[in-house]
């Protein structure tokens, strides 16, 4: 096992299957708006930002307007973080302080990989580590740039690291089945988080049978581009076996 291979013991989530929305939104008013219809749901998990609200309104007053209307933790997703230099993983966590949780997807190699997971615990920040993309040409055989067992050595080095959280596509039944035996052959237990689900053609029920009991469905664009965000939660939470 690599440098600080204890397991993380922070549990980013309360139960073992939710729905956590993706706010990709354009202001302030559509995430309270998005919030304000999903919080008080029984299955939502958590809540998903990212640049498209963080750059021009500030991470600060978006972890603010949430945390006006609800405690349930918020994960950062800098799409995509853990791709610079092993150096700057310190400064990127503590700009991320008020959130419960950052996905990262360390495409930089090894050793910004390891160098970044360790700053996350030292900075008491639970990381997400994601290997696999849910889109088209991201690995060799599909016409990528990224070697075809990259997201395995992601996912192993994490692990070894004692990271049990990881981002594995939704659109891709088969990809999280195997990641499933992958992590089962290395005795890890881990909670899966998905996106590439409903929008990106990736099916609640397909993707939950195939992650195993601890998933969590990260969707965006079906939630909040409905008529009725509430009534849309409600039936994509219905895959839920809790």
């Amino acid at each position: 096992m690599g440098q600080g291979s204890e397991r993380v013991e922070a549990v980013i989530i309360k139960g073992k299957q939710s729905l956590i929305p993706a706010c990709d939104l354009a202001s302030i008013d559509e995430l309270r708006h998005l919030v304000e219809q999903t919080h008080g749901l029984e299955g939502i998990g958590a809540y998903k930002i990212g640049f498209q609200l963080a750059l021009p309104f500030g991470l600060k007053e978006v972890v603010k307007c949430i945390r006006g209307l609800t405690d349930k933790p918020i994960i950062y997703d800098h799409q995509k973080a853990g791709t610079d230099i092993p150096a700057t993983g310190k400064k990127f966590f503590k700009a991320c302080e008020g959130v419960d949780a950052v996905i990262i997807f360390p495409q930089a190699g090894p050793v910004t990989e390891e160098q970044w997971i360790n700053d996350a615990k030292e900075a008491g920040m639970p990381v997400i580590v994601g290997g696999e993309m849910t889109h088209p040409g991201y690995l060799q055989n599909d016409g990528g740039f990224l070697a075809n067992d990259a997201p395995e050595r992601i996912y192993k080095l994490a692990s070894s690291l004692g990271v049990t959280d990881f981002v594995v596509p939704g659109n891709k039944p088969e990809r999280i089945i195997h990641y499933r035996e992958l992590f089962d052959d290395l005795g890890i237990t881990p909670t899966f988080y998905s996106p590439g689900l409903v929008s990106q053609g990736g099916e609640l029920t397909t993707a939950a049978a195939a992650a195993g009991e601890n998933w969590h469905a990260i969707v965006g664009r079906a939630l909040y581009d409905a008529k009725d965000i509430r009534k849309a939660a409600e039936q994509l939470l219905a895959f839920r076996k809790e």
